[in-house]
This record gives structure tokens, C-alpha cells and sequence, in this order.
């Protein structure tokens, strides 16, 4: 995973590292990544640049007039062909950064977006379940939403830092969870990090309540002093 510092102001690069790391960690779990979105994609666009290609050598070698009708027909599938590009990515991948499988079986597919002036990270993840596993009645496939911010895990010079982005992954997502546990973070604890504030306030209201029930008989043997002397004791003689 690169390392190199990135303006924290542009998005575009904020979020191709961010969509970089993603493979770089589910991959390092042993899930299985599939290409086949990205070939089918690569496919299309090294078909049409082919065709533009062999467009340039035929005018190049016969001229324009020998060749015109070729062209016209290599240009309408050309046509067709970045039509069909442009609905594959548009529609049928919408966003999608990653598609593997578990060792376990499960297929994960993960789509990212930002918005315009918006530094937040969006991610869609949803996980099917093992088909060898699922029934007639298979369950519907698990949605997990997450938004975090950027700064969440790039620091104030640009780096991206991977513990804080692993541990968002996995904590949110129970299939990730189970490959990586000590990515895992507790609400509790994670509500913590967001408001530090929320501790102090915590361990003071501890301390009050422990005051407040404090027995006297303790208190006074905690400071060493004895207490006072009831009125009405016995007299001794003279």
C-alpha cells in the first residue's frame, strides 16, 4: 500500500487510497478477490481503442476513399461499444470497489462514494450468504452502511494510517469481524474515542456516587479520627 502523502483537500485522491486499500486488506484475510467487473470493463475499452486503432492504419495505408465504408461501420460499433461502457459502469458495477468470496463462502461486494465538498467516506457493503449453505428459503443478503470521516484515518499530513480504517471495516462488518477480531472495537469504546469528554465525565460520576455512600463509621477510620463522644454517657465516681 503506498504511503505517500496526499492532498487532504482533494476528495478524487482521498478516495481512490482509501478504494485501494480495501483489496490490500480483505485479501490479507484470504478472501478471494474476482476481477470480473474490471475485466468485463477493461475488455470493453481496450476493444474499442482496437477499433479506433485499426481505423488510423487503414486511412493511413489505403486512404480515406477505399476505406470509408469500413469506417463507417467501425464507426457505429464504436459507438455501441462506448455506449455499452458507459452503462456497465454507470449501472452494473454503480460504485463497486471490491467483490470477493470468504473462506468461509460468503460473497462480499463493497461500493464507495463521496459527495461533492463533503469529506466523508460512504461505503456500502453487502454480504451474501455460503449458497452451499442456504437453502430454498435463503436468507436476503446483509446491507452494512458506513459513513466516516476522512480525517478518521489520514493524518494531518496527508498519510493514510491503516489501523483506524481496518478497525472501522471490521467492527462494522460481522464477516470481516470474524477474519480479523483485534480489529474489532466495542460501541462502548468507540463512542469513547468519538468524545473523549465522555470519560472524564464517567469516572467523575463514579467517584460522586462512591462518596455520597461512603459509611461514616469508614470515613472516619479511613482519616484516623475517633468519633465523638455521645452525650448522656455514664459519669464515673469520685
Amino acid at each position: 500500500m503506498a504511503t505517500e502523502k496526499i492532498s487532504l483537500y482533494n476528495l478524487a485522491d482521498l478516495k481512490n487510497t482509501s478504494d485501494d486499500a480495501i483489496p490490500n486488506y480483505l485479501n490479507s484475510l484470504k478472501f478471494k478477490q474476482s476481477h470480473f467487473l474490471t475485466d468485463v470493463r477493461l475488455a470493453l475499452g481496450y476493444t474499442g481503442f482496437a477499433l479506433a486503432a485499426a481505423c488510423f492504419l487503414w486511412d493511413y495505408k489505403l486512404g480515406f476513399e477505399s476505406t470509408k465504408t469500413y469506417t463507417a461501420v467501425a464507426v457505429a460499433v464504436y459507438t455501441l461499444i462506448n455506449g455499452a461502457l458507459t452503462f456497465w459502469m454507470a449501472e452494473v458495477e454503480k460504485g463497486t470497489v471490491y467483490q470477493g468470496v470468504a473462506p468461509s463462502g460468503e460473497k462480499i461486494t463493497i461500493k464507495t462514494a463521496t459527495k461533492k465538498n463533503d469529506p466523508t467516506y460512504r461505503l456500502t457493503i453487502s454480504v451474501e450468504p455460503n449458497s452451499k449453505n442456504a437453502g430454498a428459503g435463503a436468507a436476503p443478503p446483509e446491507v452494512v452502511e458506513l459513513s466516516t470521516p476522512f480525517t478518521a484515518f489520514f493524518d494531518e499530513t496527508g498519510r493514510f494510517v491503516a489501523q483506524p480504517f481496518q478497525e472501522a471495516l471490521a467492527s462494522a462488518v460481522p464477516l470481516i469481524g470474524r477474519r480479523d477480531p483485534k480489529r474489532v472495537k466495542l460501541a462502548s469504546q468507540a463512542m469513547l474515542d468519538a468524545n473523549p469528554d465522555l470519560l472524564d465525565a464517567v469516572l467523575a460520576a463514579n467517584n460522586s456516587s462512591g462518596s455520597a455512600g461512603e459509611d461514616p463509621a469508614s470515613s472516619s477510620a479511613a482519616t484516623g479520627a475517633e468519633p465523638a463522644e455521645k452525650k448522656g454517657g455514664k459519669r464515673r465516681k469520685a
